[in-house]
This record gives C-alpha cells, sequence and structure tokens, in this order.
C-alpha cells in the first residue's frame, strides 16, 4: 500500500528549509498560496507550546486549472499540502500529500493520470532536498 505522504528528513534550520523548499518547488512549477504557522496558532488558541511546525499550501496553476475542468469538486484537495516541522535543532521533516493516494476515491480516470503527473514532480521535489 502507498503511502498518503512523501517525505524527507534534512540537516538544516528550520528558518532556512522554507526558502529552500520554495525554490525546490518553483523549479516544478509550484508556488506557496497558503502558510499556516501551527506552533504560533497553537500558543494563541489553546496556550500550548510546539515544535515549529508550518503547513504550506504549494500550487502548480496549470495542473490546478486542468484538475477542476476535469473535476469540478477537486478544490476540496487543492492546494497540495506540505508539512515544514523542526525535529531538533538543525534538523526539519518536509513531507507533502502524495497526490496517488489523495485521488484513489475520485472516480475519474483523467484525475489519475493528472495526480501521477503532479506526484511525479512533488517526488523530484522531495528528492532534491
Amino acid at each position: 500500500m502507498m503511502s498518503y505522504y512523501l517525505s524527507k528528513t534534512i540537516n538544516m534550520q528550520f528558518e532556512e528549509a522554507i526558502p529552500f523548499l520554495e525554490g525546490e518547488l518553483k523549479k516544478e512549477g509550484f508556488g506557496i498560496l497558503t502558510e499556516i504557522d501551527m506552533k504560533d496558532t497553537l500558543r494563541k488558541k489553546l496556550d500550548v507550546d510546539f515544535r515549529k511546525y508550518k503547513i504550506l499550501g504549494a500550487c502548480n496553476p496549470q495542473y490546478a486549472h486542468k484538475a477542476l475542468l476535469t473535476e469540478d469538486k477537486i478544490g476540496v484537495l487543492l492546494p497540495c499540502s506540505f508539512i515544514v516541522q523542526e525535529l531538533e535543532p538543525g534538523r526539519v521533516e518536509i513531507a507533502c500529500i502524495n497526490p496517488e493516494v489523495a485521488m484513489e476515491e475520485v472516480e475519474n480516470k483523467q484525475m489519475v493520470n493528472i495526480a501521477s503527473e503532479v506526484t511525479q514532480k512533488l517526488t523530484r521535489v522531495i528528492e532534491a532536498l
């Protein structure tokens, strides 16, 4: 069974990892649309201390457009979520959704092909880190 995510742990400071990831995403035609700081959010909402953890919403406009034309409800799965979390100082895990697994329940053959292409791109991003 395929995992629902792709990931890699890298030796880098948390603050450097996000621009590094953004650079690799850009090479594959993706940009960051959203950024959620879970450490900050959990501190404000629950008054708890949590590790450095950000959720980034990445989008490749050409594939997003193609997907929306193919399946109008696919927006519930867009953008592609990435997490960047500090495991310990100088060690960061970066993970993203595996589009092929996310699309398994979508009964549309064209979406399977699109998901496969996007998965190849995201795999290249993760491997390049």
